[in-house]
This record gives structure tokens, C-alpha cells and sequence, in this order.
């Protein structure tokens, strides 16, 4: 968990901020226990570490599911969007802004471990936004969600759209309490994706394997990748498409309008 990829190394300073606006920070240490224990303790008594370890995820699991309580009490689709860096994560929401502000009100919660870059694209094309930056922190938690849903202040019968951390190991584990996983993988980044990160693909609903107009430069076998990921989790729903050229980009669309107007 987070002892292993060292974002719980230390207390982090996690900050919040909307474009135009100043900086306002939370430490943020997931309560792992680390400033207020015998370090002796810590490196021996293997146990203990477990225990801290569950006692994290039991925390994140109860304020996940205070947060889709709140969602769900005013119908608001929340998707958690993960995937490794350079995916195509932002210019996805982007072309997805674009074509269906008119028809549905978004809301983008962005995780980062800095700057504001992410969070100015999507204030560009028209959409309420607030960027999380972890600082060394690799994902986004429940906790993280609940001060920038209070932040944010969504409509009832919005949608809020979390761009996560560019990471496909940490993300996989925290539940935020949205409605539906999506993971985003691009062609460029070869075909066994499934098979070297199962838990995220396990955890996901929805795989959106993009970039796909440049299959004829890269070599990836479209038809093998979903047969992995179906190895893994036999479940998920999957959309090709390309944000950038807009192909495929339809059925993406059809398929959010879809479960936003049947809520």
C-alpha cells in the first residue's frame, strides 16, 4: 500500500485551489500512524504495521461511503477516472465538456502531485473545477473528495468527473465513493496493461482504450488487450476511441447521457 510506493513516508501538504485563486493547504498524513509511534515498533512488530494498514483502509472505506451517501442524495454521477501519466486523461474530459455542457452540468475534481496545468485546461472549456495537489502523495482518497466536493458545491443531478493521479497501482486501492472505476489505458502504452496491473482493472467497470488513431504507428493488438482485461475481470465495459481526432468518441458519449438521464 502506500508504505511500499512512499507516499505515506511523511506528512504530506495537500493543497486545493480553483484557477484564479490562492492556495489553501491540509496536512494530510493518512493517519498511518508514523509521527506517533515507537519506530522500533514500526520496523519489528510486523503485525502492528497490518493493523495501522486496515485501520487506513477502514477509515477510507467509511468517508467513500459517506461521500456516495451525499451523491447519490442528490443524484450526482461521479466517475473516478485512473490511468498511468500521459494516458490522455484531461484531453478526454476536455472533448467531453465540450460536446455535452449543454446537456449536462460537469464538475472535475483533478488530482495531481503539483502545479495547476490540468485544472486551467478544464476551467478553459467551461467547467467548475478544483485541483488537488497531493504533494508526494500518488493518489487521490475519500478524504481528498470530501474537502473538494465541499469545495465545489455541485448542482443536484450533476456530474462530477475525478481525474485521479497518474499511477495504476495506488489509485486501485482507495474507493472515493463513486458510482463507477474507468480505467484509461492508450495504445501507445502496450497491449498487456491488464496483466501487469490487474488490481486496477479488477476494481474498474468501465476501460477506455484510447488513442486509437494511432494503431497504425504503434504495435498493439486491440483484440488481445480486451482478452487480457477480460482474463482479469470479464465484467468490463469497453470503449475505443480517440479524444483527440474524436473517433469512437460517440459511443462514450451515449453511454454517460445514458446512465446520467436514468438516474
Amino acid at each position: 500500500m502506500c508504505d511500499t510506493c512512499g507516499c505515506g513516508e511523511s506528512e504530506s501538504k495537500v493543497t486545493f485551489q480553483k484557477p484564479g485563486e490562492h492556495t489553501h493547504s491540509h496536512l494530510h498524513g493518512h493517519d498511518h500512524g508514523h509521527h506517533h509511534h515507537d519506530h522500533d515498533a514500526h520496523h519489528h512488530e510486523h503485525g502492528r504495521v497490518i493493523e495501522v494498514e486496515t485501520d487506513v483502509m477502514q477509515k477510507n472505506n467509511r468517508l467513500a461511503e459517506r461521500n456516495r451517501g451525499y451523491f447519490e442524495a442528490l443524484n450526482i454521477f461521479t466517475l473516478n477516472l485512473v490511468s498511468s501519466p500521459g494516458s490522455g486523461k484531461t484531453t478526454l474530459l476536455e472533448k467531453t465538456i465540450q460536446s455535452l455542457k449543454d446537456q449536462i452540468k460537469f464538475y472535475v475534481i483533478e488530482g495531481d502531485q503539483q502545479t495547476l496545468r490540468d485544472a486551467e485546461r478544464i476551467d478553459a472549456v467551461g467547467a467548475p473545477v478544483i485541483q488537488v495537489n497531493t504533494g508526494n502523495g500518488c493518489h487521490l482518497d475519500a478524504e481528498m473528495i470530501n474537502k473538494a466536493v465541499k469545495e465545489l458545491q455541485p448542482e443536484p443531478n450533476s456530474v462530477v468527473l475525478i481525474e485521479n493521479v497518474g499511477n495504476l497501482v495506488c489509485p486501485s486501492l482507495f474507493d472515493l465513493g463513486e458510482a463507477h472505476k474507468v480505467v484509461i489505458i492508450s495504445v501507445t502504452e502496450g497491449d498487456d496493461k491488464p496483466l501487469k496491473y490487474p488490481t486496477m482493472f479488477q476494481r474498474s467497470d468501465i476501460c477506455i482504450i484510447n488513442k486509437i488513431d494511432l494503431l497504425p504507428y504503434v504495435d498493439f493488438d486491440m483484440q488481445l488487450c480486451k482478452d487480457y482485461a477480460c482474463q482479469v475481470n470479464p465484467d468490463l465495459t469497453f470503449f475505443e476511441l480517440s479524444a483527440r481526432s474524436s473517433e469512437g468518441m460517440e459511443n462514450w458519449f451515449n453511454w454517460l447521457k445514458e446512465h446520467v438521464h436514468s438516474k
